[in-house]
């Protein structure tokens, strides 16, 4: 007979299958709004500035202004390339657009020499001197001004010199490393210039570099020996080679650089820049193992609970990943349908989603199999691979054998710069700090709940526990629920960083176990230790040996390790060690 607390057991799970079947018909269509969406939220900034810099509106240049692009009015290479060294001396903001278009190739002049660009948003022709529409002129009856990759050139630093006393950050940057990549010496003055007020450090320091690679050609020695300062300064690694060049022998064993005191100041750039590099690469190192420990860490959190804690084997572990995941990329479909003025925040409401669905899949399997298998090991284990192999068909049935596109939100895509070399995807940042969540969650659900408190009152001494009125059968059930849901939370930051498949599950659930087994069977701080060490000496490792070989070697050490101490890194205390 059914009575209250079954009924709400199997809840959940039947409207999770009913949730399922109804959004199978409107996956495709879904996920391609999705996509679309995704695409269209994700502009590249720098790009959006260009874009806005080269608007033209009605307005009036400045008389000297006008007369340098006129001169663009032709095609003789010899002066368009005078008149764009002009303008980048003249250093006039309001040219931006019509070099913009000359790049674009949206510049056009008529036979008087009127100079039109062509508006990249309607398409309509205005007068670049005044922004005027010019409606009784097609592109067809114009002429164009020569542009050759020489020309090109020339241009992309002329429009950074004029971008960089934008007001715009984003703008200024671009320009700054625009500068920093292709300096040009008509635009030394322009550079000091937007150095003394630029208040932003790593625009600023862009700025150095490119100053400092314009003077080390300088005949001015004491303008020399200031680049070299400048570069050891900054640690410019483009600049090593330069620095290298000037503490250098000639073939009759003189030195290239005759200025002794350039020389030492070389060598010492030289030195900063080597000692730099070794920090960054195993910054480098550190971050990405950090990174890559905190992936395994999700995957293997949840197993710490159900495996660690209950002692079960449960193969299908990697599938309850992959239940995440596509929950995850179901969320996303639903708000690309219903809520795409908000598809940037689906990964935030994923998350509570995908814990609870994919703690409803595990409750029904422990509901439905698992609680008549306890102490029975290896049955369990036949048991939870064949329920990983009905995940599996489940899966590839309702959405298809082939991986699904799950598109990451603008906040979490692009780049984080952690230090000068260190460049960080903001996914794998947000993987970091993801974990950090799911383990403080997982903690106070142990340690400052009544569920954690019967937990471990159960796994203590189960025929105790029950005589003391904790509902042994029930902690079990909410248990692996539990661990099932933080499992499903691995799976949303999954998602995130790999391919989302029917067979997802399977590349993480040896990995898993190895975690959980490495820190301690029955602790929780075990396999944050384990996962965060793996993570990172694998890949302090592979440099030296190579991937694939370092995988191997961290397999056979804690091999070696679980030899010599079979309990993990953190033993079992109190009556857990004994059993």
């Amino acid at each position: 007979m059914w009575n209250g607390t079954r009924l709400r057991t199997w809840t959940l799970p039947c409207a999770l299958l009913v949730l399922l079947c109804g959004a199978d018909a409107a996956a495709d269509t879904a996920v391609e709004q999705a996509e679309e969406r995704a695409e269209a939220l994700g502009g590249d900034p720098e790009g959006a500035i260009e874009e806005e810099l080269a608007v033209v509106e009605e307005r009036d240049l400045a008389s000297d202004t006008v007369e340098i692009l006129n001169r663009l009015a032709t095609d003789d290479l010899g002066t368009i390339q005078d008149a764009i060294g002009e303008i980048a001396v003249l250093r006039d903001a309001d040219a931006l657009p019509t070099l913009l278009a000359l790049q674009d190739r949206r510049l056009y002049y008529t036979e008087g020499g009127t100079l039109i660009i062509e508006d990249a948003r309607d398409r309509s022709l205005r007068e670049a001197a005044t922004g005027e529409v010019r409606e009784d002129l097609k592109t067809a009856e114009l002429s164009q001004p020569r542009l050759t990759n020489p020309i090109r050139r020339l241009l992309r630093p002329t429009i950074g010199a004029l971008q960089i006393f934008s007001d715009d950050q984003v703008a200024r940057r671009a320009a700054a490393n625009e500068l920093a990549q292709r300096p040009q010496p008509e635009m030394r003055e322009a550079i000091v210039e937007a150095l003394e007020g630029e208040t932003n450090a790593e625009i600023e320091r862009l700025l150095n570099i490119a100053l400092a690679q314009l003077d080390l050609d300088s005949d001015d020695d004491a303008r020399r020996l200031e680049a070299v300062k400048t570069v050891a300064t900054v640690r410019a690694g483009r600049l090593r080679s330069d620095l290298a060049a000037l503490t250098r022998r000639d073939a009759d064993g003189e030195y290239i650089e005759p200025v002794a005191e350039i020389r030492a100041a070389a060598a010492e750039g030289v030195r900063a820049i080597d000692n730099r590099r070794r920090l960054a690469r195993i910054a480098s190192d550190f971050v990405f193992g950090m990174s890559m420990g905190s992936v395994l860490l999700l995957a293997a959190m949840g197993l710490a609970i159900i495996f660690g804690l209950m002692g079960v084997i449960n193969m299908a572990h990697g599938e309850l990943l992959m239940v995440g995941a596509y929950t995850t990329f179901m969320t996303q479909a639903l708000f690309a349908l219903w809520l795409p003025q908000h598809f940037n925040y689906y990964l935030v409401a994923a998350v509570p989603l995908a814990f609870l669905v994919t703690g409803a899949v595990g409750i029904a399997m422990e509901r439905g199999v698992i609680r008549f298998l306890y102490d029975r090991p290896l049955e369990t284990l036949l048991a939870t691979w064949g329920i990983s192999l009905i995940l599996i068909q489940s899966v590839r049935w309702l959405f298809g054998a082939q991986n699904v596109g799950v598109a990451s939100p603008t906040w979490f895509s692009g780049s984080v710069q952690i230090m000068q070399g260190v460049t960080l995807s903001t996914s794998r940042v947000g993987v970091i700090a993801f974990a950090i969540f799911v383990v403080a969650l997982v903690w106070i659900l142990m340690n400052r709940t009544r569920l954690g408190l019967e937990v471990r009152a159960v796994m203590q001494n189960r025929d105790m526990a029950a005589a003391l009125g904790v509902p042994a059968r029930r902690v079990d059930m909410w248990t692996f629920g539990v661990g099932a849901g933080v499992a499903g939370l691995g799976g949303v930051a999954l998602s995130q960083i790999v391919n989302v498949g029917p067979e997802m599950g399977q590349n993480y659930i040896v990995d898993s176990f190895m975690v959980v087994v490495l820190g301690g069977v029955g602790n929780l701080l075990g396999p944050v230790f384990s996962a965060l060490g793996i993570g990172v000496t694998t890949k302090f490792l592979e440099p030296a040996t190579g991937a694939v070989l370092a995988t191997i070697l961290v397999f056979a050490a804690i091999i070696l390790f679980i030899q010599w101490r079979p309990q993990g890194i953190f033993a079992p205390k109190g009556r857990s060690a004994d059993d």
